[in-house]
């Protein structure tokens, strides 16, 4: 992954001698309108920021609702950005995490109980798998035709009683957990997959886009006290709510900031390139009112965020997550997107911020899900090394088992 694109055979001593003294990391994000990927590297030290040295973006073809129906034209698109992202950083690309979304992301919960018989009565990391694979069996009729991506335990509960943290070492007859299963529909998986390998480039691991997006934009102490992370895309809205640092609920809605752009053409009859234009500010010389331009923008937002607030009702959280609503994707660059929030919601609300970057970083939040591929394999390289996950990220949740299947309180 080191070596100058071009290089042949002969190089690879090279390339493995220069992989033992850097560890390069590349996250992909595809999106419906554009293709990124960011190369990262590991700080001088666990305490130090990741360096990133190469990016690359390019406008995405063959996807729609963030699936793909074209498999060659988005394998073209992610070359593309490979290749750029490739070139800033003189180094090859071979290997990469890559991020799923879209319309097809989506969450189960369920309940799984096994019998602690068979471990002397004691909990431990084998009798929590067990649990996790009874909680996905009970939703198999469900599963069909749809991948799990994540099996993230939400509560442990030893013969009845709630274990606060991790039960690992506990004694009792029965062990319970109550899970949330993040799924995607197989065949958008696998064609998500098949693109990216059609580019040139393997795949380690899959990530949900907004788990990847939170691991760099918000904190320990949002996702503690309880906090919703919400994705302003081109076509979609996703949101991720985490409270007690745990992954409570993921969920994507079929509306964006192209909804926006759509509604302005059609109510001022004016072109689409246009009505972009006017929705991000430009002064472009209309004789349409700014009053009514701002008007019909914010109640485009207040749409996006009365789903929002339906959803965190359903879940139990309304009004109830004390570090707010912190906003990112183009959305986020509206200027009443936080403010109309604020009223909607009833919380706390700000556009995010990616930490864990060095101060001559120039990416800005929409590099979020990217960036967090690489942070996440960061985090399970340092997990695996001498030092402790605590040591290497202060601002995660612990990862017990590679490709964060399996997230614990």
């Amino acid at each position: 992954m080191c070596y100058p694109p071009g290089d042949t055979t002969a190089h690879l001593v090279s390339e493995l001698q220069c992989l033992a003294m850097r560890r390069l990391y590349t996250g992909i994000d595809i999106g419906t309108y554009h293709v990124k990927v960011v190369i990262a590297e590991a700080g001088e030290n666990p305490d130090m920021p990741m360096h990133i040295i190469g990016t690359g973006t390019s406008v995405s073809r063959g996807l729609r609702h963030g699936y793909i129906v074209d498999t060659k034209e988005a394998a073209r698109s992610i070359r593309e950005a490979l290749d750029r992202a490739s070139s800033a950083g003189k180094v090859r690309v071979r290997h990469a995490r890559l991020a799923v979304g879209g319309v097809g992301l989506d969450e189960m919960r369920s309940m799984g109980e096994v019998n602690l018989t068979a471990s002397g009565g004691i909990v431990t990391e084998r009798e929590i798998e067990r649990a996790e694979r009874e909680s996905q069996k009970k939703l198999a009729p469900k599963l069909v035709n749809r991948t799990v991506i994540h099996t993230i335990p939400i509560e442990f509960r030893v013969d009845g009683v709630k274990a606060f943290g991790k039960p690992h070492g506990m004694q009792g007859t029965k062990l319970a957990v109550e899970t949330l299963l993040i799924t995607m529909l197989t065949q958008h998986y696998e064609d998500l997959i098949g693109a990216v390998e059609g580019a040139g480039v393997e795949v380690d691991d899959v990530m949900a886009s907004p788990l990847a997006a939170a691991l760099v934009t918000l904190s320990k102490a949002q996702k503690t006290a309880g906090v919703i992370l919400a994705n302003i895309g081109a076509e979609t809205l996703s949101v991720a709510i985490f409270d007690e640092d745990t992954p409570l609920s993921i969920k994507v809605f079929p509306i964006g900031s192209n909804n926006i752009t759509e509604s302005i053409a059609l109510s001022f009859q004016i072109p689409l390139p246009e009505a972009e234009q006017m929705k991000r500010g430009a002064i472009i010389g209309s004789d349409i009112p700014t009053k009514r331009m701002q008007t019909l923008v914010a109640s485009k937002l207040k749409d996006m965020y009365a789903l929002v607030n339906a959803h965190l009702r359903s879940i139990g959280r309304h009004r109830l997550l004390p570090a707010g609503i912190v906003i990112t994707g183009g959305g986020s660059g509206l200027t009443s997107a936080t403010e109309i929030a604020r009223a909607i919601l009833k919380l706390p609300s700000q556009v995010g911020q990616i930490g864990n970057l060095s101060r001559t970083s120039s990416v800005d939040a929409t590099w979020a899900v990217a960036y967090g591929l690489c942070r996440w394999a960061y985090m399970e390289d340092a997990a695996r090394s001498k030092y402790s996950f605590s040591d290497i990220v202060a601002n995660g949740w612990d990862s017990l088992r590679q490709g964060m299947r399996s997230l614990l309180p």
